[in-house]
Protein backbone atom coordinates (compact mmCIF):
# COMPACT_ATOMS: atom_id res chain seq x y z
CA UNK A 1 0.00 0.00 0.00
CA UNK A 2 2.91 1.80 0.53
CA UNK A 3 3.30 2.25 -3.31
CA UNK A 4 -0.16 3.04 -3.82
CA UNK A 5 0.29 5.89 -0.98
CA UNK A 6 3.26 7.60 -3.08
CA UNK A 7 1.46 7.40 -6.48
CA UNK A 8 -1.91 9.39 -4.81
CA UNK A 9 0.63 11.77 -3.92
CA UNK A 10 2.67 12.45 -7.17
CA UNK A 11 -1.14 12.24 -8.86
CA UNK A 12 -2.00 15.25 -6.01
CA UNK A 13 1.13 17.17 -6.75
CA UNK A 14 2.52 16.41 -10.68
CA UNK A 15 -1.11 15.90 -12.48
CA UNK A 16 -2.61 18.77 -14.41
CA UNK A 17 -5.90 20.06 -13.76
CA UNK A 18 -7.39 18.71 -16.77
CA UNK A 19 -6.22 14.99 -15.58
CA UNK A 20 -6.77 15.33 -11.79
CA UNK A 21 -10.10 13.83 -11.37
CA UNK A 22 -8.70 11.15 -14.04
CA UNK A 23 -6.10 9.92 -11.64
CA UNK A 24 -8.45 10.33 -8.79
CA UNK A 25 -10.59 7.48 -10.54
CA UNK A 26 -8.00 5.82 -11.76
CA UNK A 27 -6.26 5.41 -7.92
CA UNK A 28 -9.62 4.88 -6.60
CA UNK A 29 -10.35 1.70 -9.38
CA UNK A 30 -6.90 0.21 -8.57
CA UNK A 31 -7.29 0.59 -4.68
CA UNK A 32 -10.69 -1.55 -5.00
CA UNK A 33 -9.69 -4.36 -6.94
CA UNK A 34 -6.10 -4.85 -4.81
CA UNK A 35 -8.59 -4.89 -1.74
CA UNK A 36 -11.09 -7.74 -3.72
CA UNK A 37 -7.97 -9.62 -3.98
CA UNK A 38 -7.05 -12.91 -2.46
CA UNK A 39 -4.47 -15.32 -2.76
CA UNK A 40 -5.89 -18.18 -5.28
CA UNK A 41 -5.04 -20.83 -3.03
CA UNK A 42 -7.28 -19.59 -0.22
CA UNK A 43 -10.20 -19.24 -2.41
CA UNK A 44 -9.72 -22.98 -3.78
CA UNK A 45 -9.69 -24.06 0.20
CA UNK A 46 -13.29 -21.68 0.47
CA UNK A 47 -15.81 -24.23 1.10
CA UNK A 48 -17.97 -22.29 -0.63
CA UNK A 49 -16.30 -21.19 -3.40
CA UNK A 50 -18.14 -23.00 -6.02
CA UNK A 51 -16.65 -26.42 -8.00
CA UNK A 52 -16.45 -24.84 -11.46
CA UNK A 53 -14.40 -22.19 -10.28
CA UNK A 54 -12.00 -23.64 -8.28
CA UNK A 55 -11.46 -26.32 -11.22
CA UNK A 56 -10.72 -22.78 -13.10
CA UNK A 57 -8.55 -21.43 -10.84
CA UNK A 58 -6.47 -24.76 -10.30
CA UNK A 59 -5.74 -24.81 -14.26
CA UNK A 60 -4.88 -20.87 -13.92
CA UNK A 61 -2.52 -21.86 -11.24
CA UNK A 62 -1.00 -24.20 -13.71
CA UNK A 63 -1.20 -21.51 -16.60
CA UNK A 64 0.57 -19.35 -13.96
CA UNK A 65 3.48 -21.84 -13.32
CA UNK A 66 4.19 -22.47 -17.22
CA UNK A 67 4.33 -19.30 -17.95
CA UNK A 68 7.63 -18.67 -15.64
CA UNK A 69 9.34 -22.03 -15.88
CA UNK A 70 8.70 -22.47 -19.66
CA UNK A 71 8.29 -19.04 -21.32
CA UNK A 72 10.71 -17.03 -18.76
CA UNK A 73 8.08 -14.84 -18.17
CA UNK A 74 8.63 -12.49 -14.28
CA UNK A 75 8.03 -15.13 -11.34
CA UNK A 76 6.28 -13.13 -8.78
CA UNK A 77 3.05 -12.61 -7.52
CA UNK A 78 1.12 -11.69 -10.33
CA UNK A 79 -1.82 -13.45 -11.27
CA UNK A 80 -1.64 -15.72 -8.24
CA UNK A 81 -4.56 -13.67 -6.53
CA UNK A 82 -8.26 -13.86 -7.70
CA UNK A 83 -10.56 -10.54 -7.53
CA UNK A 84 -14.37 -10.80 -8.65
CA UNK A 85 -15.15 -6.71 -9.42
CA UNK A 86 -18.47 -7.60 -9.70
CA UNK A 87 -18.85 -6.67 -13.29
CA UNK A 88 -18.13 -7.84 -16.80
CA UNK A 89 -15.12 -5.96 -17.15
CA UNK A 90 -12.13 -4.93 -15.44
CA UNK A 91 -12.06 -1.27 -17.56
CA UNK A 92 -12.96 0.40 -20.64
CA UNK A 93 -10.48 2.15 -23.02
CA UNK A 94 -11.74 5.41 -25.27
CA UNK A 95 -9.91 5.58 -28.53
CA UNK A 96 -10.82 8.30 -30.78
CA UNK A 97 -9.20 9.77 -33.79
CA UNK A 98 -9.32 13.20 -36.27
CA UNK A 99 -12.25 12.96 -38.47
CA UNK A 100 -10.00 12.16 -41.50
CA UNK A 101 -7.28 10.37 -39.99
CA UNK A 102 -6.30 6.70 -38.67
CA UNK A 103 -4.20 7.41 -36.21
CA UNK A 104 -5.15 7.12 -32.65
CA UNK A 105 -5.20 10.65 -30.26
CA UNK A 106 -2.66 10.89 -27.55
CA UNK A 107 -2.96 11.52 -23.46
CA UNK A 108 0.13 11.51 -21.63
CA UNK A 109 0.10 10.37 -17.63
CA UNK A 110 2.63 10.38 -14.90
CA UNK A 111 3.70 6.66 -15.07
CA UNK A 112 2.66 5.08 -18.54
CA UNK A 113 3.88 8.36 -20.58
CA UNK A 114 1.92 9.09 -23.80
CA UNK A 115 -0.44 6.27 -25.01
CA UNK A 116 -3.31 6.12 -27.48
CA UNK A 117 -5.95 5.66 -25.29
CA UNK A 118 -7.62 6.43 -21.91
CA UNK A 119 -9.00 3.76 -19.89
CA UNK A 120 -12.01 4.36 -17.04
CA UNK A 121 -12.75 1.51 -14.09
CA UNK A 122 -16.74 2.82 -14.91
CA UNK A 123 -18.03 2.69 -18.31
CA UNK A 124 -20.25 5.38 -17.58
CA UNK A 125 -17.43 7.53 -17.48
CA UNK A 126 -15.46 6.32 -20.31
CA UNK A 127 -18.86 6.85 -22.40
CA UNK A 128 -19.05 10.54 -20.89
CA UNK A 129 -15.52 11.38 -22.34
CA UNK A 130 -16.34 9.32 -25.39
CA UNK A 131 -19.18 11.82 -26.09
CA UNK A 132 -16.88 14.73 -25.26
CA UNK A 133 -14.50 14.13 -27.44
CA UNK A 134 -16.88 13.79 -30.50
CA UNK A 135 -19.82 16.50 -29.84
CA UNK A 136 -16.91 19.41 -28.63
CA UNK A 137 -13.50 18.55 -30.64
CA UNK A 138 -15.47 16.30 -33.25
CA UNK A 139 -13.30 13.21 -33.10
CA UNK A 140 -14.38 9.67 -34.24
CA UNK A 141 -14.94 7.47 -31.12
CA UNK A 142 -14.88 4.10 -29.96
CA UNK A 143 -14.98 2.84 -26.44
CA UNK A 144 -13.54 -0.80 -25.91
CA UNK A 145 -14.03 -3.36 -23.41
CA UNK A 146 -10.94 -4.62 -20.92
CA UNK A 147 -10.56 -7.48 -19.53
CA UNK A 148 -7.49 -7.25 -18.17
CA UNK A 149 -5.05 -4.54 -17.95
CA UNK A 150 -1.31 -4.87 -16.96
CA UNK A 151 0.09 -2.23 -13.81
CA UNK A 152 3.55 -3.01 -15.27
CA UNK A 153 4.89 -4.59 -12.18
CA UNK A 154 3.66 -1.99 -9.70
CA UNK A 155 1.11 -4.08 -8.11
CA UNK A 156 0.43 -7.94 -8.01
CA UNK A 157 -2.24 -8.25 -10.59
CA UNK A 158 -5.10 -10.71 -9.95
CA UNK A 159 -6.29 -12.98 -12.40
CA UNK A 160 -10.40 -11.66 -12.46
CA UNK A 161 -14.03 -12.91 -12.74
CA UNK A 162 -13.89 -10.64 -16.24
CA UNK A 163 -11.51 -13.56 -17.70
CA UNK A 164 -11.73 -16.61 -15.51
CA UNK A 165 -14.36 -18.27 -17.46
CA UNK A 166 -12.97 -17.53 -21.20
CA UNK A 167 -11.84 -20.59 -23.14
CA UNK A 168 -8.40 -22.43 -21.98
CA UNK A 169 -6.19 -20.73 -24.56
CA UNK A 170 -7.80 -17.28 -23.96
CA UNK A 171 -7.38 -17.57 -20.29
CA UNK A 172 -3.53 -18.29 -21.01
CA UNK A 173 -3.15 -15.74 -23.83
CA UNK A 174 -4.35 -12.83 -21.24
CA UNK A 175 -2.22 -14.41 -18.51
CA UNK A 176 1.49 -14.51 -20.63
CA UNK A 177 0.51 -10.98 -22.59
CA UNK A 178 -0.19 -9.19 -19.11
CA UNK A 179 3.02 -10.59 -17.57
CA UNK A 180 4.81 -9.61 -21.34
CA UNK A 181 4.53 -5.90 -19.88
CA UNK A 182 6.41 -7.09 -17.03
CA UNK A 183 9.25 -7.93 -19.20
CA UNK A 184 9.29 -4.79 -21.58
CA UNK A 185 7.50 -1.77 -21.20
CA UNK A 186 8.53 1.41 -22.90
CA UNK A 187 6.89 4.66 -22.07
CA UNK A 188 4.96 6.43 -24.75
CA UNK A 189 5.20 3.56 -27.26
CA UNK A 190 1.76 1.84 -26.53
CA UNK A 191 2.49 0.09 -30.69
CA UNK A 192 5.52 -1.71 -29.71
CA UNK A 193 4.44 -3.03 -26.40
CA UNK A 194 1.22 -4.00 -27.52
CA UNK A 195 2.84 -5.75 -30.10
CA UNK A 196 5.25 -7.13 -28.37
CA UNK A 197 3.11 -8.89 -25.96
CA UNK A 198 0.72 -9.81 -28.68
CA UNK A 199 3.72 -11.71 -30.09
CA UNK A 200 4.26 -13.35 -26.22
CA UNK A 201 0.74 -14.19 -25.70
CA UNK A 202 0.52 -16.20 -29.29
CA UNK A 203 3.87 -18.23 -28.99
CA UNK A 204 3.27 -18.95 -25.38
CA UNK A 205 -0.48 -20.11 -25.95
CA UNK A 206 1.46 -22.33 -28.88
CA UNK A 207 3.49 -23.67 -26.24
CA UNK A 208 1.32 -24.80 -23.63
CA UNK A 209 -0.91 -26.29 -25.83
CA UNK A 210 1.70 -28.68 -27.43
CA UNK A 211 3.07 -28.99 -23.35
CA UNK A 212 -0.51 -30.20 -22.61
CA UNK A 213 -1.27 -32.47 -25.36
CA UNK A 214 -4.81 -31.17 -25.70
CA UNK A 215 -6.38 -31.78 -29.45
CA UNK A 216 -9.52 -29.94 -28.85
CA UNK A 217 -7.69 -27.07 -27.50
CA UNK A 218 -5.21 -27.44 -30.58
CA UNK A 219 -7.86 -27.36 -32.89
CA UNK A 220 -10.22 -24.38 -31.36
CA UNK A 221 -6.68 -22.49 -30.79
CA UNK A 222 -5.46 -22.84 -34.59
CA UNK A 223 -9.10 -22.10 -35.93
CA UNK A 224 -9.04 -18.92 -33.61
CA UNK A 225 -5.74 -18.07 -34.82
CA UNK A 226 -6.76 -18.45 -38.28
CA UNK A 227 -10.01 -15.99 -37.77
CA UNK A 228 -7.23 -13.39 -35.86
CA UNK A 229 -4.71 -13.45 -38.88
CA UNK A 230 -7.80 -12.98 -41.62
CA UNK A 231 -9.47 -10.31 -39.78
CA UNK A 232 -6.19 -8.45 -38.94
CA UNK A 233 -5.22 -8.78 -42.52
CA UNK A 234 -8.57 -7.36 -43.75
CA UNK A 235 -8.23 -4.56 -41.33
CA UNK A 236 -4.71 -3.64 -42.02
CA UNK A 237 -6.01 -3.28 -45.90
CA UNK A 238 -8.52 -0.83 -45.12
CA UNK A 239 -6.55 1.21 -42.32
CA UNK A 240 -4.32 1.60 -45.17
CA UNK A 241 -6.98 2.34 -47.74
CA UNK A 242 -8.19 4.97 -45.44
CA UNK A 243 -5.07 6.46 -44.90
CA UNK A 244 -4.30 6.69 -48.45
CA UNK A 245 -7.48 8.36 -48.80
CA UNK A 246 -7.18 11.09 -46.11
CA UNK A 247 -3.50 11.54 -47.43
CA UNK A 248 -5.25 13.59 -51.05
CA UNK A 249 -6.34 16.78 -49.14
CA UNK A 250 -9.49 16.98 -50.69
CA UNK A 251 -12.59 19.00 -49.75
CA UNK A 252 -14.25 17.94 -46.16
CA UNK A 253 -17.49 16.63 -48.36
CA UNK A 254 -15.81 14.64 -50.99
CA UNK A 255 -13.31 13.14 -48.37
CA UNK A 256 -16.94 12.23 -46.00
CA UNK A 257 -18.15 10.28 -49.00
CA UNK A 258 -14.97 8.46 -50.03
CA UNK A 259 -15.00 7.26 -46.01
CA UNK A 260 -18.01 6.73 -46.37
CA UNK A 261 -17.81 4.20 -49.08
CA UNK A 262 -14.79 2.85 -47.72
CA UNK A 263 -16.39 1.75 -44.41
CA UNK A 264 -19.48 0.50 -46.17
CA UNK A 265 -17.21 -1.73 -48.58
CA UNK A 266 -15.46 -2.87 -45.00
CA UNK A 267 -18.91 -3.86 -43.66
CA UNK A 268 -19.27 -6.03 -47.06
CA UNK A 269 -16.01 -7.25 -46.91
CA UNK A 270 -16.54 -8.45 -43.33
CA UNK A 271 -19.23 -10.36 -44.41
CA UNK A 272 -18.24 -12.19 -46.16
CA UNK A 273 -15.40 -13.24 -44.14
CA UNK A 274 -18.28 -14.44 -41.67
CA UNK A 275 -19.67 -16.68 -44.26
CA UNK A 276 -16.48 -18.27 -45.15
CA UNK A 277 -16.15 -18.64 -41.60
CA UNK A 278 -19.39 -20.62 -41.06
CA UNK A 279 -21.25 -17.43 -39.46
CA UNK A 280 -18.71 -17.45 -36.92
CA UNK A 281 -19.85 -13.61 -35.35
CA UNK A 282 -17.14 -12.63 -32.51
CA UNK A 283 -15.91 -9.61 -33.96
CA UNK A 284 -19.51 -8.49 -34.80
CA UNK A 285 -19.20 -5.68 -31.53
CA UNK A 286 -15.94 -4.29 -33.15
CA UNK A 287 -18.03 -3.64 -36.45
CA UNK A 288 -20.79 -1.38 -34.51
CA UNK A 289 -20.67 2.13 -35.58
CA UNK A 290 -17.20 1.39 -36.68
CA UNK A 291 -15.46 4.80 -37.56
CA UNK A 292 -11.48 5.63 -37.58
CA UNK A 293 -11.37 5.40 -33.72
CA UNK A 294 -11.23 1.57 -34.21
CA UNK A 295 -8.91 1.65 -36.99
CA UNK A 296 -6.71 3.57 -34.75
CA UNK A 297 -7.13 1.21 -32.40
CA UNK A 298 -6.33 -1.97 -34.29
CA UNK A 299 -3.12 -0.16 -35.15
CA UNK A 300 -2.27 0.10 -31.33
CA UNK A 301 -2.55 -3.75 -30.76
CA UNK A 302 -1.26 -5.68 -33.62
CA UNK A 303 0.60 -3.34 -36.45
CA UNK A 304 4.33 -5.16 -35.24
CA UNK A 305 3.06 -8.53 -34.29
CA UNK A 306 4.60 -10.28 -37.73
CA UNK A 307 8.24 -8.33 -36.86
CA UNK A 308 7.91 -9.71 -33.24
CA UNK A 309 7.35 -12.86 -34.42
CA UNK A 310 10.18 -13.09 -37.14
CA UNK A 311 12.45 -11.89 -34.75
CA UNK A 312 11.20 -14.90 -32.76
CA UNK A 313 12.06 -17.11 -35.35
CA UNK A 314 15.65 -15.24 -36.39
CA UNK A 315 16.44 -16.65 -32.49
CA UNK A 316 15.13 -19.83 -33.32
CA UNK A 317 12.58 -19.79 -30.14
CA UNK A 318 14.85 -18.76 -27.84
CA UNK A 319 12.75 -16.96 -25.78
CA UNK A 320 15.11 -15.39 -23.38
CA UNK A 321 17.53 -14.53 -26.35
CA UNK A 322 14.26 -13.07 -27.96
CA UNK A 323 13.98 -10.88 -24.51
CA UNK A 324 17.51 -9.85 -24.90
CA UNK A 325 17.38 -8.25 -28.15
CA UNK A 326 13.45 -6.57 -27.43
CA UNK A 327 15.31 -4.91 -24.35
CA UNK A 328 18.11 -4.01 -26.45
CA UNK A 329 15.65 -2.50 -28.85
CA UNK A 330 13.61 -0.69 -25.87
CA UNK A 331 16.93 1.61 -25.41
CA UNK A 332 16.63 3.01 -28.76
CA UNK A 333 15.18 5.91 -30.13
CA UNK A 334 12.05 5.54 -31.56
CA UNK A 335 12.87 6.04 -35.36
CA UNK A 336 15.25 3.67 -34.82
CA UNK A 337 13.91 1.49 -33.21
CA UNK A 338 10.90 1.19 -35.97
CA UNK A 339 14.07 1.03 -38.36
CA UNK A 340 15.15 -1.74 -36.67
CA UNK A 341 12.15 -3.15 -36.74
CA UNK A 342 10.58 -2.87 -40.48
CA UNK A 343 13.57 -4.67 -41.65
CA UNK A 344 12.11 -8.02 -39.82
CA UNK A 345 8.79 -6.90 -41.51
CA UNK A 346 7.52 -10.66 -43.53
CA UNK A 347 6.55 -10.46 -46.88
CA UNK A 348 2.56 -9.80 -47.08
Amino acid sequence: MRRLFFACTAAVLLGACSNFGYYVQSIDGQLNLLLLRQPIAQVIADPATPAPLKARLERTLEIREFASRELKLPDNASYRGYADVRRPYVVWNVFAASEFSVEPEQWCFLVTGCVGYRGYFSYSAAEQFARELHDEEGLDVFVSNVPAYSTLGWFDDPVLNTFINYPEYELARLVFHELAHQVVYIKGDTEFNESFAAAVEAEGVRRWIVHNGDEKVKAEFELAQQRRAEFRELMWEYRQKLAASYRLRLPAQEMRARKTQIFSSLRSDYEALKVKWGGYSGYDRFFDGINNAHMASFSIYDALVPQFLEMLAKHNGDLAAFYSEVKQLSTLGKKERASRLAALEPAR
